[in-house]
């Protein structure tokens, strides 16, 4: 222990601190979690990926201004099938009674029945954010239950709800594998609770402290724990296999004190690679990237603050426990990997690098798409199996939205009449273009009389209407020339007649006023969604799928022909098919971004960790040329991977699976120098499997799972990737990377860069005493090793060790310390000798 304290003065402290003050540690980590299990109900989750579009997409744009400018009301589309033409009449009359609707649309065309099929879109009477839609749509559930019903609709929170269940099934098969893979690799039982106590800690605060980001996206709070639990479980594997290894010479507490003070600059360092590569992620342009790193990153570092604050405590706790539970190994030594790795070790570097050249051609062809229509996933909830059977009765919809200034009716039909006359679009809805009744538009402009026969009202009424609305509209000039040509858009004179009638200045009989109050109203729910103060709306339905070339290449098309009647700067196409679109440019940019920072990232952690420059491009190119063979499956596969999975999973897999081969080849380049090169790889194999094992098998596994076991396509795509990109990386490191390392040894050795110490010359006369390795005149010159003392002048430079002066004058003083210096010698060289045997054991 004293020796630990002089070679590790300042960690050793720290260290008992921690390990005394322990039941103060746990108090905090009680305090902590109590919070975070209150704030866990406290975090804001955003459910939309288009939330995290950068400011200058234009779907952000046109999103924001849609808000500002127009009311979206609920909505739903609701499919009956089985079900005769008839009956579907009946219960169309009978959802449109209801006082919560507002529109209905239901005929008998195919576009609302087909195959016994009936479609419903309904509109509700509220904002689609009002719980009355969803009330009331629960309502038309339930009168409808008997029927095979199907309900499509972006109203609530079904579909994170539904993720949310799907998270619970994989974090808890998730912990049986852990628990599972930590008994396996144990030494003794009772260090399983201890490295599970450590996580769930860091776990659950990780996941109330998510409270203080203010909003998280569903990815983040869908995936983060898992995530967490398969990243950082090695930091905690790590101390304690350190905390076993001191244990053989220490008792418990300064066992616990020594192993967390070589611990804290090992894991720290072993963080930084991950760390790194998480970095990558937040110079996304897509906010998503950024939500996710953050979380993540904040989950790694609660992960790093359980094991060197709480989990020494534990140790102490559970460390007689450990003592009476020890078992044998249950991992098995594997010295055909070493042996396989030594007899081709000129045959896989070169296949290795003919492979990954071909997976770099295919992996820039991956088929990446931006939407989730064409991915299908393993699991479809509700939602998503009402949507496709939707889709084979009656088609799929694609609808944008085209918002354009506001003020000119007579410019906006025009554009519509240009926009239906494409191919491409199937059909248009807007104000100019949505019948009102009796054959007119909600924009025709009517005269007093044309006004007066219409509504079957007295001409001299209408008159002195049309007069009040020219002196409000204080247009004087028409009341001046006569009335008979003046002309007012029906919804205008409709809104206006509904306020007089309101305020008491025009009185209508009652047949009248239910006429009148009828079409306010669902001309007030057409004018709320299509007319703001500044901008009016239109909905374009195309009919191209939601992306592609032939979609993306129409909308810019929009843009020119809306451009030739407003100011293009002010003219926004937003849509599922816009919104794909700005994130297909975007990942041309995020894409470059994440490889080449992530890279530097992790090359300057390398760098520093090996002090070579050939072994960091060794290592990156391994875990590179794995990452390119990952997105190669897709491309050879010929299955459309969502864009996001490569960003995130390319920056996790740079950035943890490279601790992988930084096991293999620290270790390696440790033994080569002791051993023969082909006994060291077969030890560096023998030593680094359980830690490759344990890690690698919960990362894959866990990414598996939620790719296999979620319904959203972008979680999908994260786990799906990750696990296949974990698999591939420990098949790599394990029967590629040791042969790289023997061929590549001396390359490493030579771009080796050692900080010399500064070069300081000792003289000495007398008898001198020397203690290490020195370069000098001895009389005579002497280079080595060297214990002993040496009578006369001493003029040389010490590599190592100390000298010093000892006035000796008589040969019982000298033989004395000759005799001390070789007891000293012969315990170093039993001391080594035994730690050698307790190895190879």
């Amino acid at each position: 222990m004293n020796k630990e304290k002089k070679e590790n003065g300042a960690m050793i402290k720290v260290a008992t601190f921690i390990v005394d003050k322990r039941n103060l540690f746990f108090l905090l980590f009680v305090l902590a979690i109590i919070f975070s299990i209150i704030a866990m109900n406290w975090v804001k989750v955003e459910n939309q990926l288009s939330a995290y579009l950068p400011e200058t997409t234009e779907t952000r744009q046109g999103l924001d201004l849609m808000d500002r400018e127009f009311v979206t009301y609920g909505s739903a589309k609701v499919m009956v099938s089985n079900i005769t033409y008839d009956d579907a009449q009946v219960i169309a009359d009978e959802i449109e009674a209801r006082p919560d609707v507002s529109m209905l649309n239901f005929d008998n065309t195919a576009e609302h029945y087909n195959n016994f099929s009936a479609l419903y879109d309904i509109t509700f009477a509220y904002p689609e954010t009002d719980d009355r839609c969803l009330d009331g749509l629960d309502e038309i559930k339930e009168r409808l239950a008997d029927y095979d019903l199907y309900v499509s609709t972006s109203m609530g929170d079904a579909a994170a709800e539904q993720i949310d269940k799907e998270m619970n099934v994989v974090s808890v098969l998730v912990a049986i594998i852990v628990v599972s893979v930590l008994l396996l690799t144990s030494q003794t039982w009772a260090e399983v609770p201890v490295l599970l106590l450590t996580f769930i800690s860091a776990a659950a605060i990780s996941m109330g402290t998510n409270y203080l980001l203010g909003t998280i996206s569903f990815v983040s709070d869908s995936v983060t724990v898992v995530l967490q639990l398969a990243l950082s479980i090695d930091y905690a594997v790590i101390f304690c296999n350190r905390y076993k290894e001191e244990h053989k010479k220490y008792d418990i507490r300064e066992a616990d004190i020594i192993a967390l003070s070589k611990s804290i600059p090992e894991i720290s360092s072993s963080s930084l690679t991950t760390i790194g590569g998480l970095i990558a992620m937040m110079f996304m342009q897509f906010g998503i990237g950024r939500d996710m790193a953050i979380c993540l990153i904040k989950a790694i570092l609660l992960s790093l603050l359980a094991v060197f604050l709480l989990m020494p405590g534990l140790i102490m706790l559970f460390g007689p426990f450990m003592d009476k539970t020890r078992h044998k190994d249950l991992i098995p030594k594997i010295p055909f990997v070493g042996k396989f790795a030594y007899a081709t070790k000129y045959i896989m570097p070169p296949l290795f690098l003919a492979t990954i050249i071909v997976a770099f051609y295919y992996q820039n062809n991956c088929p990446y798409v931006y939407g989730y229509s064409t991915i299908e996933t393993p699991v479809q909830n509700d939602t998503q199996l009402a949507e496709e059977l939707i889709e084979e009765s009656f088609g799929l919809t694609n609808m944008v939205a085209l918002v354009v200034p506001a003020g000119n009716y007579e410019k906006e039909h025009k554009l519509l009449m240009e926009l239906e006359a494409r191919k491409e679009v199937d059909y248009t809805t807007g104000l100019s273009n949505t019948e009102a009744m009796d054959g007119y538009t909600l924009t025709d402009k009517l005269t007093a009389r044309e006004f007066s026969e219409l509504l079957d009202l007295d001409y001299e009424i209408a008159e002195l209407l049309y007069t009040a609305y020219a002196v409000n509209d204080e247009n004087y000039a028409k009341i001046i020339n006569g009335l008979s040509n003046y002309s007012v858009p029906l919804i205008d004179m409709f809104m206006f007649l509904y306020d007089e009638v309101d305020e008491g200045y025009v009185t209508l009989d009652d047949e009248m006023m239910d006429t009148l109050t009828d079409a306010h109203d669902k001309m007030l729910v057409a004018k709320d969604q299509l007319q703001g103060e500044n901008y009016s709306r239109m909905l374009v339905f195309l009919t191209l799928p939601q992306e592609g070339d032939e979609t993306f290449a129409f909308l810019n098309e929009m843009h020119e022909i809306a451009g030739h009647y407003y100011d293009p700067d002010k003219v926004k196409v937003v849509g599922e098919s816009t919104s794909q679109y700005d994130l297909c440019k975007i990942f041309q940019t995020d894409n470059m971004v994440v490889t080449v920072v992530s890279i530097l990232a992790v090359l300057a952690v390398l760098l520093f960790t090996f002090m070579s420059a050939g072994m960091p491009v060794l290592l990156i190119l391994v875990i590179q040329g794995a990452i390119w063979i990952n997105f190669s499956v897709p491309t050879i596969t010929n299955s459309n991977l969502f864009f996001l999975g490569y960003l995130i999973v390319s920056s996790i897999q740079m950035g943890a699976n490279i601790d992988y081969a930084i096991v293999i080849s620290g270790r390696f380049m440790e033994l080569k120098n002791t051993m023969s090169k082909r006994d060291a790889i077969i030890e560096t194999m023998n030593f680094a499997f359980p830690t490759i094992i344990t890690s690698g098998s919960m990362l894959a596994l866990a990414g598996i799972l939620i790719g296999r076991l979620t319904s959203d396509a972008a979680i999908y795509g994260i786990g799906q990737c990750l696990g296949r990109g974990t698999i591939i990386s420990i098949i790599i490191v394990m029967f590629v990377l040791p042969q790289i390392l023997l061929l590549g040894e001396k390359i490493i050795d030579k771009t080796a860069f050692v900080v010399s110490s500064p070069i300081h010359l000792q003289h000495e006369a007398g008898l001198v005493r020397v203690d290490g390795r020195i370069n000098g005149q001895v009389n005579g010159v002497l280079v080595g090793e060297f214990h002993g003392l040496i009578r006369g002048d001493v003029n040389a430079v010490m590599v190592s060790g100390s000298m010093s002066n000892h006035d000796m004058n008589t040969m019982e003083d000298i033989t004395e310390i000759t005799q001390k210096t070789d007891e000293n010698m012969l315990s170093e060289e039993m001391e080594k000798k035994e730690a050698l045997n307790h190895e190879k054991k």
